[in-house]
């Protein structure tokens, strides 16, 4: 058996790194749902189907996948009635707020509210008639039902183009002039983003707006690209943002699967200090490995992966002789030698483990004493 390490569980474990506590920019709150977005509300979560909206069966596992991931809010296309028809269905699976992502036909968008959508995303500007707008916003209003504003650095406006180019000035106005339609309408249950695959777009874009209206902020870079390129410029950007205290919902938009969006924004969250949850540390191989640190890291990840919530440090070293000291901030971890390894808490050796069991023996050392509840 491991030996127990005494620790509360009703604290945070001594070692791990703080919430952080970052002045986060005054905003209004809205509800999709149950989840609150803006007025200091936690940092939520999106990502969005990839498949077919009104394919239920592939539709359906997504949702659920997603939510088991952790996605506090979900985002699908409605292309058609059919898509919009599916949504009564999909509420019944989800235990996340639903929103629909509409363009040029507000028709839609109605079918979609009637069909008990919790959110709808948008661009006023393309949306059809002043008719139509002022439909669609009558019928929000019946169930306050957030709408976001989105706005991208591939389809401004052809005149905000024309004046300012693909600039932060273009999308900043492109988003007020879409504000503008529904502060018009007497409707203030608004989120805004402005995104581009441009690190410094999105940043100063975001900026700007943030001085110029409270509406929350939805933050996110389009287009980011593949698992690896999409992860480092979304971290890149949302990170520097979320530091100066800009935004209230997050999405990683990843040409992946939409899991994989999930399991990168929370990591985002959780090394920034926005979130607690599981961090795992590990060394980079050097000459002195005599263990299979990739696999081993790999392995140890796949085991911790129902503690992504938990706030506690793991580390994974590749060194017997120096790991635990270097890793003296983990609240537990192992440390490879040759076919062996050590097991350790809060740098302290417990014991010498054989290789091949180094993994099991480390799971049961944080099931022991930090066990799910």
């Amino acid at each position: 058996m491991a030996l127990q390490i005494n620790i509360d569980k009703k604290l945070p474990l001594r070692h791990t790194c703080p919430m952080k506590e970052i002045v986060r920019r005054s905003t209004r709150r809205i509800y999709l749902g149950e989840v609150p977005i803006g007025g200091a509300a936690p940092i939520s979560i999106q990502s969005m189907l990839s498949v077919k909206t009104s394919n239920l069966p592939a539709a359906e596992l997504q949702i659920r996948e997603l939510v088991s991931a952790g996605c506090d809010i979900i985002r699908f296309s409605v292309q058609d009635l059919e898509d919009a028809k599916a949504i009564r269905e999909l509420k019944k699976v989800s235990k996340a707020p639903l929103v629909a992502d509409i363009h040029f036909d507000y028709r839609l968008a109605l079918a979609s509210i009637s069909a008990g959508i919790d959110g709808l995303r948008i661009n006023p500007g393309n949306i059809g008639k002043v008719e139509g707008i002022q439909a669609l916003v009558a019928a929000a209003k019946e169930r306050l039902i957030p709408i976001r504003i989105g706005v991208n650095s591939g389809s401004l406006p052809t005149d905000l183009v024309q004046k300012y180019g693909v600039s932060a000035q273009a999308m900043v106005e492109a988003a007020l002039s879409h504000i503008h339609i529904l502060e018009d309408l007497n409707y203030q249950e608004i989120k805004v983003s402005v995104k581009a695959s441009s690190i410094p777009l999105v940043l100063e874009s975001y900026r700007k707006l943030s001085q110029l209206c409270d509406y929350p902020l939805h933050l996110g870079v389009t287009e980011a690209g593949t698992m690896m390129r999409g992860s480092i410029k979304s971290a890149i950007a949302l990170g520097i943002l979320l530091e100066e205290g800009i935004g209230d919902t997050i999405r990683v938009s990843l040409t992946s699967d939409p899991v994989k969006e999930i399991v990168v924004a929370k990591e985002i969250l959780v090394s920034i200090g926005m979130r607690q949850g599981l961090s795992i540390i590990s060394c980079p191989t050097c000459g002195r490995t005599r263990i299979d640190l990739i696999r081993l890291t790999e392995a140890v990840e796949l085991a911790l992966a129902d503690y992504a919530d938990k706030p506690l440090t793991i580390a994974v070293m590749g060194c017997a002789v120096n790991g635990p000291g270097e890793a003296r901030e983990a609240d537990f971890g192992i440390a490879g030698g040759k076919g062996e390894g050590l097991l350790f808490a809060k740098g302290e050796i417990i014991k010498k483990v054989p290789e091949e069991s180094l993994v099991k023996e480390l799971l049961s050392l944080v099931e022991e004493n930090f066990g799910l509840s």
